[in-house]
């Protein structure tokens, strides 16, 4: 009888062993998968000052505009180092996405006004660091499905049976989505020069 308990005990112990280190793979996934994200915004917000800067010689009277996206790149910065510090904080995720509207808004309104300035529009350097910025968008667009599906994965382990009962136990705490909510700021900006 002795031995059957100590059996079934070190079972339970292997087997809560084996759904904790499951539980800790999923969870290095998603972060690794939001990395990936980092990665690609950071460089998008590195492109972001050149390019106000290319278009600030030929936008003289759009200082507002320039102004609006030199903010706006700030604010995102601002929510992807809160959203890095943890991205399993729904708060600072919803921060982030939240701040990525504003920057693609901004963004969105500055290409706006550059097609009325044609000097602008010829102009290598903004050409060049348009299609830069675009490919960069792509990537980011990419990096978040990538990451989606790995809090996809990580959030349906660790609600799945008998998983949840030893993630609430572990503190495992679910992972929140990056989402865009608005459906046109899902697609990479269409930018023409």
């Amino acid at each position: 009888m002795g031995w059957t308990v100590l059996i079934i005990v070190i079972g339970v112990i292997l087997f809560a062993i084996s759904i904790y280190n499951r539980l800790v793979s999923g969870r290095n996934r998603f972060k690794n998968a939001f990395a990936q994200i980092e990665v690609q915004l950071t460089r998008r917000y590195d492109l972001i000052p050149n390019l106000v800067e290319t278009a600030k010689g030929y936008m003289k009277h759009e200082r507002e505009t320039l102004e609006a996206v030199v903010n706006a790149r700030n604010a995102a910065v601002g929510g992807l180092k809160e959203a890095a510090a943890d991205p399993s904080d729904p708060e600072a995720m919803k921060k982030l996405a939240a701040a990525e509207q504003g920057l693609s808004g901004a963004l969105g309104r500055l290409f706006a006004l550059s097609e009325a300035y044609p000097d602008l529009k010829a102009n290598e350097n903004m050409m060049q660091l348009s299609e830069e910025l675009t490919t960069t968008e792509n990537k980011v667009a990419f990096a978040r499905q990538a990451y989606n599906d790995s809090v996809m994965d990580y959030n349906t382990l660790r609600e799945s049976f008998p998983n949840n009962f030893f993630a609430e136990w572990f503190s495992f705490r679910a992972a929140e989505l990056l989402e865009i909510e608005d459906e046109s700021k899902r697609e990479a900006p269409k930018v023409s020069f």
